[in-house]
Protein backbone atom coordinates (compact mmCIF):
# COMPACT_ATOMS: atom_id res chain seq x y z
CA UNK A 1 0.00 0.00 0.00
CA UNK A 2 2.59 2.50 0.94
CA UNK A 3 4.54 1.78 -2.24
CA UNK A 4 1.34 2.31 -4.37
CA UNK A 5 0.41 5.69 -2.83
CA UNK A 6 4.36 6.78 -3.28
CA UNK A 7 4.18 5.70 -6.79
CA UNK A 8 1.30 7.55 -7.44
CA UNK A 9 2.76 10.60 -5.62
CA UNK A 10 5.82 9.82 -7.77
CA UNK A 11 3.22 11.02 -11.42
CA UNK A 12 0.93 13.45 -9.19
CA UNK A 13 3.28 15.70 -7.64
CA UNK A 14 5.39 16.81 -10.67
CA UNK A 15 2.34 16.93 -12.78
CA UNK A 16 0.30 18.94 -10.53
CA UNK A 17 3.06 21.61 -10.41
CA UNK A 18 3.49 21.48 -14.32
CA UNK A 19 -0.42 22.55 -14.34
CA UNK A 20 -0.27 25.33 -11.39
CA UNK A 21 3.19 26.54 -13.36
CA UNK A 22 0.68 27.04 -16.28
CA UNK A 23 -1.58 28.53 -14.65
CA UNK A 24 0.17 30.99 -12.59
CA UNK A 25 1.59 31.94 -15.82
CA UNK A 26 -1.71 32.18 -17.61
CA UNK A 27 -2.91 34.87 -15.00
CA UNK A 28 0.40 36.92 -14.94
CA UNK A 29 -0.62 38.17 -18.63
CA UNK A 30 -2.55 40.32 -19.39
CA UNK A 31 -5.24 40.64 -21.92
CA UNK A 32 -2.70 42.30 -24.79
CA UNK A 33 0.23 39.79 -23.71
CA UNK A 34 -1.99 37.02 -24.17
CA UNK A 35 -2.94 38.57 -27.90
CA UNK A 36 0.32 39.13 -28.48
CA UNK A 37 0.76 35.17 -27.63
CA UNK A 38 -1.76 34.23 -29.52
CA UNK A 39 -0.09 35.94 -32.44
CA UNK A 40 3.26 34.41 -32.27
CA UNK A 41 1.89 30.47 -32.67
CA UNK A 42 -0.11 31.84 -35.51
CA UNK A 43 2.85 33.94 -37.48
CA UNK A 44 5.60 31.96 -36.20
CA UNK A 45 7.63 29.86 -39.43
CA UNK A 46 7.42 26.66 -38.37
CA UNK A 47 9.75 25.14 -41.43
CA UNK A 48 12.34 26.08 -38.85
CA UNK A 49 10.48 24.40 -35.97
CA UNK A 50 10.45 20.59 -38.35
CA UNK A 51 14.03 21.16 -38.77
CA UNK A 52 15.06 21.70 -35.42
CA UNK A 53 13.28 18.07 -35.23
CA UNK A 54 14.21 16.58 -37.62
CA UNK A 55 17.74 17.55 -35.97
CA UNK A 56 16.29 16.19 -33.03
CA UNK A 57 15.84 12.82 -34.56
CA UNK A 58 19.06 11.97 -35.60
CA UNK A 59 20.13 12.71 -31.68
CA UNK A 60 17.82 9.61 -31.02
CA UNK A 61 19.29 7.32 -33.89
CA UNK A 62 22.46 8.50 -32.60
CA UNK A 63 21.65 7.49 -29.26
CA UNK A 64 20.16 4.40 -30.12
CA UNK A 65 23.65 3.53 -32.28
CA UNK A 66 26.01 4.69 -29.48
CA UNK A 67 24.39 1.83 -27.33
CA UNK A 68 26.16 -0.95 -29.19
CA UNK A 69 29.39 -0.31 -28.16
CA UNK A 70 28.76 -0.91 -24.36
CA UNK A 71 26.37 -3.76 -25.21
CA UNK A 72 29.06 -4.94 -27.16
CA UNK A 73 31.80 -4.83 -24.91
CA UNK A 74 30.00 -6.89 -22.39
CA UNK A 75 29.33 -9.67 -25.14
CA UNK A 76 25.54 -8.67 -26.49
CA UNK A 77 23.95 -7.53 -29.14
CA UNK A 78 20.42 -6.21 -30.18
CA UNK A 79 19.04 -5.06 -33.24
CA UNK A 80 19.13 -1.23 -33.90
CA UNK A 81 14.91 -1.23 -34.10
CA UNK A 82 14.78 -2.62 -30.99
CA UNK A 83 17.79 -0.01 -29.60
CA UNK A 84 15.84 2.86 -31.40
CA UNK A 85 12.71 1.98 -29.87
CA UNK A 86 13.89 1.41 -26.67
CA UNK A 87 15.18 4.95 -26.31
CA UNK A 88 11.79 6.24 -27.85
CA UNK A 89 9.85 4.46 -25.41
CA UNK A 90 12.25 5.55 -22.62
CA UNK A 91 11.58 9.67 -23.44
CA UNK A 92 7.77 8.94 -23.64
CA UNK A 93 7.82 6.97 -20.73
CA UNK A 94 9.81 9.67 -18.46
CA UNK A 95 6.99 11.74 -19.82
CA UNK A 96 4.26 9.71 -17.46
CA UNK A 97 6.47 8.54 -14.73
CA UNK A 98 10.37 10.07 -13.87
CA UNK A 99 13.11 8.32 -14.32
CA UNK A 100 10.70 5.47 -15.19
CA UNK A 101 11.85 5.39 -18.84
CA UNK A 102 15.50 4.25 -17.81
CA UNK A 103 13.79 0.97 -16.23
CA UNK A 104 11.13 0.27 -19.21
CA UNK A 105 14.35 0.76 -21.94
CA UNK A 106 15.93 -2.12 -19.93
CA UNK A 107 12.60 -4.13 -19.90
CA UNK A 108 12.51 -3.93 -23.84
CA UNK A 109 16.36 -4.75 -24.60
CA UNK A 110 15.60 -7.90 -22.31
CA UNK A 111 12.32 -8.67 -24.15
CA UNK A 112 13.03 -8.30 -27.67
CA UNK A 113 17.27 -8.58 -27.51
CA UNK A 114 17.72 -11.58 -24.66
CA UNK A 115 19.43 -8.84 -22.55
CA UNK A 116 19.51 -9.36 -18.79
CA UNK A 117 17.81 -6.91 -17.16
CA UNK A 118 20.32 -5.69 -14.66
CA UNK A 119 23.20 -5.84 -17.14
CA UNK A 120 21.01 -3.58 -19.85
CA UNK A 121 20.13 -0.84 -17.03
CA UNK A 122 24.11 -0.81 -16.01
CA UNK A 123 25.23 0.03 -19.94
CA UNK A 124 21.87 3.00 -19.48
CA UNK A 125 23.30 4.11 -15.86
CA UNK A 126 26.58 3.98 -17.60
CA UNK A 127 25.20 6.50 -20.59
CA UNK A 128 23.64 8.67 -18.07
CA UNK A 129 26.67 9.15 -16.06
CA UNK A 130 28.29 10.51 -19.12
CA UNK A 131 25.07 12.58 -20.20
CA UNK A 132 25.66 13.72 -16.62
CA UNK A 133 29.13 14.96 -17.30
CA UNK A 134 28.55 16.66 -20.32
CA UNK A 135 25.72 18.17 -18.97
CA UNK A 136 27.67 19.92 -16.48
CA UNK A 137 30.31 21.05 -18.34
CA UNK A 138 27.75 23.30 -20.21
CA UNK A 139 26.38 24.26 -16.95
CA UNK A 140 30.16 24.76 -16.00
CA UNK A 141 31.31 26.79 -19.56
CA UNK A 142 27.83 28.34 -19.52
CA UNK A 143 28.04 30.10 -16.03
CA UNK A 144 31.58 31.48 -17.30
CA UNK A 145 30.98 32.16 -20.15
CA UNK A 146 27.49 34.46 -19.34
CA UNK A 147 28.23 35.58 -15.70
CA UNK A 148 27.52 38.98 -16.12
CA UNK A 149 24.85 37.82 -17.58
CA UNK A 150 23.51 35.72 -15.27
CA UNK A 151 24.74 37.11 -11.84
CA UNK A 152 21.76 38.93 -10.73
CA UNK A 153 19.72 35.21 -11.57
CA UNK A 154 22.13 33.31 -9.66
CA UNK A 155 22.15 36.01 -6.98
CA UNK A 156 18.61 34.61 -6.43
CA UNK A 157 19.50 31.06 -5.31
CA UNK A 158 19.65 30.34 -1.82
CA UNK A 159 23.25 28.88 -1.71
CA UNK A 160 23.33 28.45 2.17
CA UNK A 161 20.06 26.02 2.10
CA UNK A 162 21.40 23.93 -0.82
CA UNK A 163 25.02 23.53 1.48
CA UNK A 164 23.11 22.45 4.78
CA UNK A 165 21.06 20.19 2.33
CA UNK A 166 24.48 18.65 0.43
CA UNK A 167 25.92 18.50 3.60
CA UNK A 168 23.11 16.22 4.78
CA UNK A 169 22.86 14.29 1.88
CA UNK A 170 26.38 13.36 1.49
CA UNK A 171 26.60 11.96 5.50
CA UNK A 172 23.44 10.01 4.35
CA UNK A 173 25.38 8.87 1.26
CA UNK A 174 28.57 8.14 3.58
CA UNK A 175 26.39 6.59 6.19
CA UNK A 176 24.89 4.37 3.48
CA UNK A 177 28.06 3.15 2.28
CA UNK A 178 29.35 1.74 5.30
CA UNK A 179 26.22 -0.04 6.05
CA UNK A 180 26.58 -1.47 2.80
CA UNK A 181 29.99 -2.46 3.11
CA UNK A 182 30.17 -4.12 6.24
CA UNK A 183 26.55 -5.24 6.82
CA UNK A 184 25.57 -8.79 7.10
CA UNK A 185 22.45 -8.94 6.72
CA UNK A 186 20.89 -11.69 4.47
CA UNK A 187 18.74 -9.38 1.98
CA UNK A 188 22.11 -7.27 1.91
CA UNK A 189 23.80 -10.21 0.34
CA UNK A 190 20.87 -10.88 -2.37
CA UNK A 191 20.53 -7.43 -2.91
CA UNK A 192 24.92 -7.29 -3.80
CA UNK A 193 24.60 -9.97 -6.60
CA UNK A 194 21.77 -8.27 -8.18
CA UNK A 195 24.26 -4.68 -7.78
CA UNK A 196 27.44 -6.64 -9.04
CA UNK A 197 25.48 -7.17 -12.63
CA UNK A 198 24.92 -3.29 -12.58
CA UNK A 199 28.06 -2.21 -11.78
CA UNK A 200 29.40 -4.28 -14.62
CA UNK A 201 27.18 -2.51 -17.27
CA UNK A 202 27.94 0.77 -15.62
CA UNK A 203 31.95 0.69 -15.64
CA UNK A 204 31.65 -1.56 -19.47
CA UNK A 205 31.83 2.55 -20.58
CA UNK A 206 35.43 2.94 -19.59
CA UNK A 207 36.88 -0.01 -19.54
CA UNK A 208 35.47 -0.75 -23.20
CA UNK A 209 38.06 -0.83 -26.10
CA UNK A 210 35.35 1.51 -28.84
CA UNK A 211 35.41 4.66 -25.97
CA UNK A 212 36.15 7.69 -28.80
CA UNK A 213 33.56 6.64 -30.74
CA UNK A 214 31.57 6.27 -27.81
CA UNK A 215 32.20 9.77 -26.37
CA UNK A 216 32.33 11.52 -30.26
CA UNK A 217 28.38 10.43 -30.31
CA UNK A 218 27.51 11.11 -26.96
CA UNK A 219 28.95 14.97 -28.04
CA UNK A 220 26.80 14.91 -31.13
CA UNK A 221 23.70 14.26 -28.70
CA UNK A 222 23.81 16.75 -26.79
CA UNK A 223 24.69 19.38 -30.02
CA UNK A 224 21.62 17.98 -31.21
CA UNK A 225 19.77 19.30 -28.22
CA UNK A 226 21.26 22.45 -28.32
CA UNK A 227 21.29 23.04 -31.98
CA UNK A 228 17.34 22.22 -32.23
CA UNK A 229 17.31 25.53 -29.36
CA UNK A 230 19.06 27.75 -31.77
CA UNK A 231 17.33 26.62 -35.38
CA UNK A 232 14.22 26.67 -33.59
CA UNK A 233 15.10 30.72 -32.57
CA UNK A 234 14.44 31.19 -36.20
CA UNK A 235 10.39 30.73 -36.17
CA UNK A 236 10.25 33.84 -34.36
CA UNK A 237 11.15 37.57 -35.70
CA UNK A 238 11.88 38.41 -31.73
CA UNK A 239 14.36 35.71 -31.16
CA UNK A 240 15.99 35.33 -34.79
CA UNK A 241 18.62 37.81 -33.47
CA UNK A 242 19.34 35.87 -30.45
CA UNK A 243 23.35 35.07 -29.46
CA UNK A 244 24.31 31.66 -29.56
CA UNK A 245 25.54 32.10 -26.20
CA UNK A 246 22.02 32.88 -24.95
CA UNK A 247 20.38 29.79 -26.96
CA UNK A 248 23.20 27.88 -25.06
CA UNK A 249 22.21 29.38 -21.75
CA UNK A 250 18.36 29.15 -22.15
CA UNK A 251 19.12 25.47 -23.10
CA UNK A 252 20.78 24.68 -20.01
CA UNK A 253 18.02 26.05 -17.83
CA UNK A 254 16.27 24.51 -19.87
CA UNK A 255 17.36 21.38 -18.95
CA UNK A 256 17.11 21.65 -15.37
CA UNK A 257 13.95 22.81 -15.69
CA UNK A 258 12.67 19.45 -17.10
CA UNK A 259 13.52 17.47 -14.15
CA UNK A 260 10.96 19.72 -12.00
CA UNK A 261 7.79 17.99 -13.20
CA UNK A 262 6.53 15.33 -15.93
CA UNK A 263 8.70 16.64 -19.02
CA UNK A 264 9.20 20.03 -17.96
CA UNK A 265 5.16 20.59 -18.45
CA UNK A 266 4.63 23.97 -17.41
CA UNK A 267 8.09 24.81 -15.96
CA UNK A 268 9.74 24.66 -19.43
CA UNK A 269 8.65 27.48 -21.58
CA UNK A 270 8.73 29.58 -17.77
CA UNK A 271 12.21 28.66 -17.57
CA UNK A 272 13.17 29.88 -21.15
CA UNK A 273 10.75 32.99 -20.90
CA UNK A 274 12.52 34.23 -18.27
CA UNK A 275 16.07 33.76 -19.69
CA UNK A 276 15.54 35.08 -22.75
CA UNK A 277 13.88 38.34 -20.43
CA UNK A 278 17.76 38.91 -19.17
CA UNK A 279 19.06 39.38 -22.97
CA UNK A 280 15.52 42.15 -24.38
CA UNK A 281 13.46 39.33 -25.35
CA UNK A 282 9.85 39.76 -24.38
CA UNK A 283 8.50 37.64 -21.91
CA UNK A 284 5.16 36.64 -24.22
CA UNK A 285 7.69 35.80 -26.88
CA UNK A 286 9.75 34.04 -24.87
CA UNK A 287 6.95 32.43 -23.82
CA UNK A 288 5.82 31.42 -26.94
CA UNK A 289 9.40 30.46 -28.09
CA UNK A 290 9.16 27.89 -24.91
CA UNK A 291 5.84 26.18 -25.31
CA UNK A 292 7.04 25.88 -29.19
CA UNK A 293 9.81 23.40 -28.37
CA UNK A 294 8.46 22.37 -25.61
CA UNK A 295 5.20 21.08 -27.96
CA UNK A 296 6.95 20.08 -30.80
CA UNK A 297 9.31 17.97 -28.96
CA UNK A 298 6.69 15.98 -26.91
CA UNK A 299 4.59 15.56 -29.97
CA UNK A 300 7.37 13.95 -31.66
CA UNK A 301 8.04 11.83 -28.32
CA UNK A 302 4.44 10.86 -28.45
CA UNK A 303 4.92 9.65 -31.97
CA UNK A 304 7.89 7.51 -32.10
CA UNK A 305 7.48 6.39 -28.70
CA UNK A 306 3.96 5.06 -29.30
CA UNK A 307 4.86 3.75 -32.65
CA UNK A 308 7.63 1.64 -31.22
CA UNK A 309 5.25 0.21 -28.75
CA UNK A 310 2.92 -0.97 -31.61
CA UNK A 311 6.08 -1.97 -33.85
CA UNK A 312 8.46 -3.97 -31.88
CA UNK A 313 5.64 -6.42 -31.10
CA UNK A 314 5.24 -6.91 -35.13
CA UNK A 315 8.49 -7.08 -35.81
CA UNK A 316 9.68 -9.34 -32.86
CA UNK A 317 6.47 -11.61 -32.62
CA UNK A 318 8.24 -14.65 -31.11
CA UNK A 319 9.33 -12.57 -28.35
Amino acid sequence: MKKKITRILSILLPLTLGVFLIIYSYRQLTPEQLANLAVSFKNADYLYVYLGLFVGVTGFLARAYRWKYTLAHMGYTAPFPVKFGAVCITYLMNMTIPRSGEVSRALVLKRYAGVPFDKGLGTIISERVVDLFILLFCMGGTVLLQFNDLKEYLSTIPFQKLLVYGTVALLLFISSVIFYIYSKAEWLKKLKLKISGLVEGVLSVFKMPNKWPFLLLSVYIWFTYILVFYITIFCLPETSNLSFSAVATAFVVGSIAITFSNGGLGVFPVAVANIYAMYGISYTAGTAFGWIVWASQVTVIIFLGGLSFLILPLLYRKK
